[in-house]
């Protein structure tokens, strides 16, 4: 069991989109573990064995409890029976209070897809007459999560809230630089893309003070929610 189930559909997401919140939640007592939908098979740099291996790396960085890959296929998974029970078994045997999910809008159009595969699996994962079981065959016991919250990625989206994140920031890039096949290419590297550049990491700071700057902060990540959530301190709100 932990307290916060965070999803990505690539290796690396969790880490580009809400690896500072995930470094403050464990800092402040609480778990969490991380699900990658696929394996990132479909990037134009790396391979799916070398992401498995970096994305490992980057959760001992971070602290993660576990990080389990779901094996669907990049670009082409489908929000169907298969997938959303893929995920619901895994909402049902970690039991997280929170569940951390892809933006809901984004460039690459796997983000919004697994946005609402992974919302709508965390629905039925709460219904009694839907059963499901472990590796072992022991049925998994229904769960629904508190609160489903999406992390922003490479959009400029409006922020539901803002988690301060200044003190993990240097942390934060660091568990992205594990993914060392995807980032920071050096200029006679033959394939290029948008994120491998050092250009890339100066537009993550940048969005990040823009995030901040909100919250009167150096650094922040953003977050949009799917329902309302309740304020039980207004004294607390920065």
């Amino acid at each position: 069991m932990v307290d916060i189930l965070a999803f990505g559909v690539h290796p690396d997401d969790v880490e580009l989109g809400c690896s500072g919140t995930l470094l403050k939640m464990k800092d402040l007592g609480y778990s969490f573990g991380i699900v990658d939908l696929t394996r990132g098979e479909l990037g134009s740099r790396g391979t799916a064995e070398s992401r498995k291996t970096e994305a490992e790396n980057a959760a001992i960085l971070l602290g993660a409890a576990f990080r389990v890959n779901l094996g669907m296929a990049d670009g082409f998974f489908e929000i169907n029976k298969e997938n959303i029970l893929a995920i619901a078994s895994q909402v049902r045997k970690f039991k997280p209070r929170v569940v951390l999910a892809n933006a809901i809008h984004d460039r690459h159009p796997d983000h919004s897809r697994a946005a609402k595969l992974v919302s709508d699996a965390c629905f039925y994962s709460g219904l009694l007459k839907i059963e499901l079981h472990d590796e072992l065959g022991n049925l998994l016991a229904v769960h629904r999560p508190q609160s489903v919250y999406h992390y922003l990625q490479d959009r400029n989206l409006k922020a539901d809230f803002l988690v301060d994140i200044t003190p993990y920031m240097d942390k934060k890039i660091e568990s992205i630089l594990a993914f060392e096949t995807q980032f920071n290419a050096s200029e006679s590297d033959t394939i290029q893309t948008p994120i491998s550049s050092k250009l890339f990491f100066e537009f993550l700071y940048a969005k990040a003070r823009a995030y901040g700057r909100d919250i009167n902060v150096d650094y922040a990540e953003g977050f949009t929610v799917e329902r309302s959530p309740g304020v039980p301190d207004i004294m607390q709100l920065l």
